[in-house]
């Protein structure tokens, strides 16, 4: 494994930083620069990576820096705004009615749906509370008469 150029090394903790992965950075490297190098040399580039823990201070900075840019960066794209993208889902719902095409307006409306429903974030809601959002009943009854358990759920939902 031969020592790399400092802009080569550059190079591999940019585009590791940008969430490339090793073998996408091991076919860039080639394509720039014509060296070949494997995918574990690229990994010991990555200081969140156990074997990239070594890496000398000046490519961590490089790395973290490049990473935090990326991800600033990143909200400033259009696509990555929800807005953004529930204004071109109406435009094509609109255009998929004007023609008719209802099946795919279908579709775009249930995109849409997810969109709005969070179907694509890591965020979860959660209700933490009962009827009406008042706190969460919990009523253990024990009873083998079905006329009884009736009565009991009845009860429970009317809020007797």
């Amino acid at each position: 494994m031969a020592a790399l150029q400092n802009d080569v090394k550059a190079f591999i903790v940019q585009a590791l930083a940008c969430f490339d992965t090793p073998s996408q950075v091991v076919e860039a490297v080639q394509k720039e620069y014509g060296i070949t190098v494997t995918r574990q040399q690229v990994e010991t580039h990555d200081p969140t990576k156990t074997s990239g823990k070594g890496l000398a201070a000046k490519w961590q900075i490089l790395f973290h820096d490049t990473r935090k840019r990326f991800r600033e960066e990143t909200a400033e794209i259009p696509i990555a705004n929800r807005a953004f993208r529930l204004r071109a889902l109406n435009r094509f719902v609109e255009r998929a009615e004007t023609t008719k095409n209802i099946g795919l307006a279908l579709q775009i409306l249930e995109q849409a749906a997810k969109e709005m429903g969070s179907a694509y974030s890591n965020k979860h809601k959660l209700e933490h509370s009962g009827p009406g959002g008042g706190p969460v009943q919990s009523i253990s009854t024990v009873t083998s008469d079905p006329v009884e358990a009736s009565r009991i759920y009845h009860d429970l939902m009317s809020g007797e």
